[in-house]
């Protein structure tokens, strides 16, 4: 077993080596929380390529199934880069239809941890570019039942990490496929909380895929302790050892509503142009 866990350490040495940001890109037996979690990230938003840009649709659907549909557009190009300290650039915007066309996020995140990011809200019916703050993270994503955090602004350092069990997921229904994913799937469960004081959830209640390191499932617990939503997270193998999300599912608990991402295009290392992740590209492209 040890030889085993030296064999991971090595590969991830080589991976350091070869010019990617992580030290192992699979779980191994002994992993500590940390380590997992850190996995679960580099999935989450692709630092194993240089870049990404994907396309779907987004469902806002009612307690009562009313359906309001949304077309988007993602993209990220993965910089890692030590002279202005920039980890990575991400786009996220809706394209369809005509009333919401062109809203959009821009961020920007950093190597530093304590440097906080920059993001920005393009508001094309008003013209204007808002920033967000860290303390606007708790908001709704683009009135989704996602947060702003929850998409584009958590990063691994916000949290805590305890790894509180080893047990084979009992699988996930989606009411809006009508297929069950994950049934008896082995998985690491993770508890992770909020550094921060005084926050919109008190935890997470993390499911990660023993073979991949993916992320499938967390439940998110309020101030109160109380089970508020839950996310569901499906993924796919690419080419090159890539893991992308290609469904995604939010419940509300409470109002249950819930939101439904799906990806029906994506794309690695196609050469995105840093230029393209700018203010001035929110302003002026006409999605």
């Amino acid at each position: 077993m040890k030889s085993l866990r030296w064999l991971f350490l090595t590969c991830g040495l080589v991976a350091i080596l070869s010019g990617l940001a992580t030290a192992i890109d699979k779980p191994y037996e002994g992993i500590s929380a940390d380590e997992l979690m850190k996995i679960k990230y580099y999935i989450k938003y692709t630092k194993f390529a240089q870049d990404y840009k994907s396309t779907g649709d987004v469902w806002l659907i009612s307690k009562g199934g009313f359906k309001r549909h949304r077309r988007f557009l993602r993209a990220r190009i993965i910089l890692n880069r030590e002279s202005d300290g920039i980890d990575y650039k991400d786009m996220v915007v809706f394209t369809d239809p005509g009333s919401v066309k062109g809203l959009a996020i821009l961020t920007w995140t950093y190597i530093d941890t304590k440097k906080e990011q920059d993001a920005w809200l393009w508001l094309p019916s008003l013209r204007k570019i808002r920033r967000i703050s860290q303390s606007q993270a708790d908001d709704s994503f683009l009135g989704s039942d996602f947060t702003t955090e929850e998409i584009t602004l958590r990063r691994w350092e916000d949290e805590t990490y305890e790894i509180i069990g080893n047990k084979k997921f009992e699988g996930y229904h989606s009411e809006f496929t009508g297929q069950t994913y994950y049934e008896g799937l082995d998985c690491y469960v993770v508890e992770a909380k909020p550094k921060r004081k005084d926050w919109y959830y008190s935890k997470r209640i993390v499911w990660i895929d023993k073979n991949t390191g993916g992320n499938i499932f967390d439940e998110i617990y309020d101030p109160l302790g109380r089970k508020a939503r839950t996310i569901f997270r499906e993924y796919q193998s690419y080419s090159k050892g890539y893991l992308p999300q290609t469904l995604l599912e939010c419940k509300n608990l409470t109002t249950g509503h819930k939101t439904v991402v799906a990806f029906d295009e994506i794309k690695f290392d196609s050469g995105l142009d840093e230029a393209f992740f700018t203010e001035k590209t929110l302003m002026r492209t006409k999605w």
